[in-house]
């Protein structure tokens, strides 16, 4: 019996010893950033075995051949007109220090890092209910003559995702180039088959980047959260929402849907149509499918009525900046009155941090509001754990209690805004594909406030007396999940 159990301890022991080297060789092997080393490192090690299996799902990189896809994709740069904008600027007498010199130094930022085409003269509506975004959407997508360019996380097959479908079919036998491209994970469930009359009919569709089967590539992270959608190159949709039922408020669990998709009209809808051919390029397999002639998607557009002046900037992992989250730090750095956010994930590097630490503490009314309620587990506890930190800084933070709050939008002195799918984590800013608009317009962004004003009648001030009241298993938890939080 002595025996049995000395065998089952140098086993034990044994198994320990390759979990730890294996640890140690498996989080170094890849380059990461220190602090998700130490996440991962913390995983594999406190959970042998089990956690290899969750690091197969979250901590797997795209391969290099991926990666190289994307870098390799001619990218429509609008090179000639973005380096005519930077002399301008440079030639442009310095003002003194105004709100005119910070949309200077931000669009030059966005110039520099994205090569941004800052567009002048766009047409913006907002829109914060999924059935009047969507009826909107739908009609542009039935006037559209000539493309319709479709980029979303989710497109599920549910009610809305089915109009969604028929709609396209329908165009497509009209003879309009109907291209989809949807994320394999975000619309899981969706097979290929979903999309086989649409194919028959002249359409396209294709997941983003990954393999068909998320069988034989079950990655988690790197994901194509974009959310793009481009009519005839003259109208584009960004923002926050994808294409499921419980966008509509249609989902019991999550119950009203409250999030934030902006529909532009002008010039800034060339930063959504180069995007798009970018991502659909280094997606599709085959030659043929490829978009090679950029010409007839840049259309000259006219708008009349358009006054907004706006930058649309990508970022992901296939580069080396982390363009969305600079501008970020740009817009929170540049704010002299007040920083209202919202965003369903509240997990910032330590760069977003010690900014809103510093807007706090000098003076300038810093609000940040939160969902009531999780739709990920350790995704929000961790978020509940930097709310507190912040509300302990001087941060103003409401519980949105209406509903799922799903909208990430950044509004700064009434002067300049952000809207897109990026979510103030580690997780949009180092991990997926995101897009965002940046508004220069204080008509846009003072209707983006309001927004959030009305917001504060359906949301909780949650004060640090407040999250002192909540249990200590609550805070273990929120703790705990915050260990975790550069690999959420």
């Amino acid at each position: 019996m002595d025996l049995t159990w000395e065998i089952i301890r140098w086993v034990l022991l044994g198994i320990i010893i390759i979990n730890e080297l294996a640890a140690i060789f498996t989080v170094f092997r890849e380059k990461r950033d220190i602090a998700a080393t130490w996440a991962w490192l913390l995983v594999l090690t406190l959970i042998p075995v089990v956690g290899f299996i969750i690091y197969a799902f979250l901590g797997r990189k795209p391969t290099h051949r991926r990666l190289d896809r994307i870098k390799s994709q001619t990218r429509l740069k609008l090179k000639e007109a973005v380096d005519r904008q930077r002399k301008q600027f440079r030639n442009m007498p310095k003002p003194r220090f105004s709100i005119a010199q910070v949309y200077r130094r931000t669009i030059m930022l966005f110039q520099s890092i994205d090569e941004s085409f800052l567009s002048r003269h766009n047409q913006v509506d907002i829109f914060t209910n999924g059935d009047q975004l969507f009826a909107q959407m739908f009609d542009d997508i039935a006037a559209a003559k000539k493309s319709i360019h479709v980029e979303f996380y989710t497109i599920y097959n549910d009610q809305i995702g089915n109009q969604l479908r028929t709609l396209l079919e329908q165009k497509a036998a009209e003879g309009v180039e109907v291209r989809v491209l949807y994320d394999s994970w975000g619309s899981m469930g969706v097979k290929p088959s979903f999309y086989a009359n649409l194919r028959d009919l002249g359409g396209y569709a294709t997941p983003f980047l990954m393999t068909r089967s998320n069988i034989f590539d079950f990655r988690i992270n790197y994901r194509d959260h974009r959310k793009i959608v481009v009519l005839d190159g003259k109208i584009g949709y960004v923002g926050g929402f994808n294409v499921g039922d419980q966008y509509l408020g249609r989902v019991p669990k999550f119950g009203p849907w409250r999030d934030t998709h902006l529909r532009v009209v002008g010039g800034a809808v060339f930063g959504m149509q180069r995007q798009f051919i970018g991502d659909w390029n280094a997606s599709v397999k085959k030659d043929a499918s490829r978009i090679i002639h950029y010409h007839p998607y840049f259309p000259e557009i006219k708008v009349p009525n358009g006054n907004t002046a706006m930058q649309t900037v990508a970022s992901g992992p296939d580069g080396e900046l982390e363009k969305i989250k600079m501008g970020y730090l740009r817009l929170i750095n540049a704010a002299q009155d007040h920083i209202w956010i919202q965003t369903p994930y509240l997990i910032p590097d330590d760069s977003i941090l010690d900014a809103l630490r510093v807007a706090a503490h000098s003076g300038i009314d810093v609000r940040i509001m939160i969902p009531c309620k999780p739709d990920h587990p350790f995704v929000y506890r961790a978020t509940q754990y930097y709310a507190r930190a912040l509300a302990n800084e001087g941060v103003t933070i409401y519980t949105y209690q209406r509903g799922f709050l799903h909208a990430k939008t950044i509004m700064i002195d009434g002067r300049m805004a952000s809207v897109g799918s990026a979510n103030l984590d580690f997780r949009s800013f180092k991990l997926n594909f995101e897009i965002n608009a940046f508004i220069y317009d204080h008509r846009i962004t003072d209707q983006l406030e309001q927004i959030f004003v009305n917001d504060i009648r359906n949301s909780r001030v949650m004060t640090p007396a407040r999250f002192n009241e909540q249990s200590r298993w609550l805070q273990f938890k929120q703790y705990f999940s915050r260990l975790l939080s550069p690999i959420l």
